[in-house]
């Protein structure tokens, strides 16, 4: 089963797709992981990629994409995949459409996570990271039990310059205007199913389980 979940910025995507991972038995595929993993290990394409990042500029669709055509072929993904962060625009749907058909391979469906803007200001505008091992607390929805200190490693938390609400704000018009046509794009294909995630992350998990049940009635969660 490949399943590809999209959303906005504060939807909870990472979140629903790691415990979604864990709950269909398959592998949880983020670009965001993707690209660190292979500047961390050097690698010809993160060596690339991390020319781009450190001028500032934006990773090239080709760089992303031969990443993930080479992480697709893996053997843990012979039963299927979650997808999380790409396609990020029509243009990748296309090419991660023609990946898949070369493969023999096809899309099941695709989860939208439709947050509405307060609750995203709200989830983001709270968010504390660890400077050391990157983990995520929240002021509200999950306080760290000492102010300012991580409880995993006892790093410094701090919010990030992106995480202000002007920015966030600004962060949601440049998503919606990018993903416009992507949404087209599997709405077009009958694919594409929205789920309000403004809840229970619980609740949303659940939604997205029985999609995956209603695409393959053998399925045992």
């Amino acid at each position: 089963m490949i399943i590809i979940l999209l959303g906005p910025p504060g939807a909870g995507k990472g979140t629903q797709a790691k415990v979604l991972a864990e709950r269909l038995k398959l592998p949880h595929i983020s670009t965001g992981d993707m690209l660190r993993q292979n500047v961390q290990a050097r690698t010809s394409l993160g060596l690339e990629a991390k020319d781009f990042m450190d001028k500032g500029a934006l990773v090239p669709d080709e760089l992303l994409t031969e990443m993930l055509k080479m992480r697709i072929a893996g053997a843990d993904t012979g039963e299927g995949f979650i997808l999380d962060g790409y396609p990020r625009n029509k243009s990748q749907a296309g090419i991660l459409d023609a990946m898949l058909k070369k493969m023999d391979r096809e899309l099941d469906f695709v989860a939208y996570l439709d947050a509405g803007e307060p609750v995203i200001i709200q989830r983001l505008s709270g968010r504390l990271v660890c400077r050391s091992c990157g983990s995520n607390f929240h002021v509200t929805n999950m306080p760290p039990k000492r102010k300012g200190i991580c409880d995993n490693c006892g790093g410094e938390l701090y919010q990030r310059q992106d995480d202000k609400v002007e920015t966030i704000k600004k962060r949601l018009e440049v998503y919606l205007k990018e993903t416009s046509g992507l949404i087209d794009y599997y709405s077009k294909q009958n694919k594409l199913h929205r789920i309000s995630a403004d809840g229970a992350s619980s609740v949303v998990l659940d939604q997205v389980i029985q999609l995956a049940k209603g695409a393959d009635d053998s399925l045992k969660v």
